[in-house]
């Protein structure tokens, strides 16, 4: 994975820990986010797959899947267009994507077994036009690139629970999302412990060497008609988490680097 995706429960990675103290960033060092755990994790969810046919839990609800998958629809995404699911775990959002009609579409994760249960899990569904990769988001080979959309549900909330230098990792993440996602392309998130105004912030003020995310515009997408965002110590519930569109456009010249961020809210 990259750090993950569908293997266990949303509230897990919003509840931060009773144990230790909040670094300078305000979260408490977790095991959520350590690849140990979520190979852990994901070999158990093999190992239940091939005994019982399980593919284990849905990250943050089916809803949040169909909120994404209603976006790309309504935003007339083209069924050819490349898709990235970043810490795929369980690969069930690839099976939904798959489904609905898109075809150009790749999974990955830094842990093995997660690769292992999604190619099980696809091969179940009797679909054949799905990639997947082992690939450790953080650490991107060559080949990974090009995409027009990029999905995360729940890996950047991971990624800030590491307890090793989680600042450096999550700028890490924003480098190699301007590698991976073409200019103008879509990053769609789903967080339970960043606000709108953190993600922003996040995913604009990196200088990526020769790229800066010059513009970023955040949709939400949530049930209700007033959506809030949670804290980072609000310990959300999974059918709870806002869904984030956030509309990158990475310049890739480095003669006149800009950081402006332009910030629009649509709620549908």
């Amino acid at each position: 994975m990259s750090w993950d995706a569908d293997g266990g429960s949303g509230a897990e990675v919003a509840a931060l820990s009773d144990k230790g103290s909040p670094g300078e960033d305000g979260f408490v060092p977790s095991a959520l986010g350590t690849r140990e755990h979520w190979d852990a994790v994901y070999e158990r969810e093999l190992q239940t797959f091939r005994e019982f046919g399980d593919t284990g839990e849905i990250w943050f609800g089916e809803e949040s899947m169909n909120r994404l998958i209603r976006w790309m629809q309504k935003h007339k995404i083209p069924l050819d267009a490349s898709v990235l699911d970043i810490g795929t775990g369980n690969g069930v959002f690839l099976v939904e994507l798959a489904k609905f009609g898109f075809s150009d579409i790749t999974g990955i994760d830094y842990s093995p077994s997660a690769i292992q249960l999604s190619g099980s899990v696809i091969e179940k569904e009797g679909l054949s036009n799905i990639k997947l990769k082992v690939e450790d988001f953080l650490n991107l080979s060559t080949q990974l690139s090009g995409f027009h959309i990029c999905i995360d549900k729940g890996t950047f909330d991971a990624i800030s629970l590491n307890p090793d230098n989680a600042i450096e990792k999550r700028k890490q993440y924003v480098k190699s999302l301007s590698r991976v996602l073409k200019v103008k392309g879509f990053f769609l998130i789903t967080s339970c412990n960043w606000t709108k105004e953190e993600l922003l912030n996040e995913f604009s003020e990196v200088e990526t060497g020769c790229c800066h995310a010059v513009q970023a515009g955040l949709e939400l997408l949530c049930s209700s008609d007033s959506p809030t965002w949670a804290s980072q110590s609000a310990g959300i519930t999974p059918c709870q988490a806002p869904v984030g569109i956030l509309d990158l456009n990475f310049s890739k010249s480095c003669q006149h680097p800009s950081s402006a961020l332009e910030a629009d809210l649509e709620t549908v």
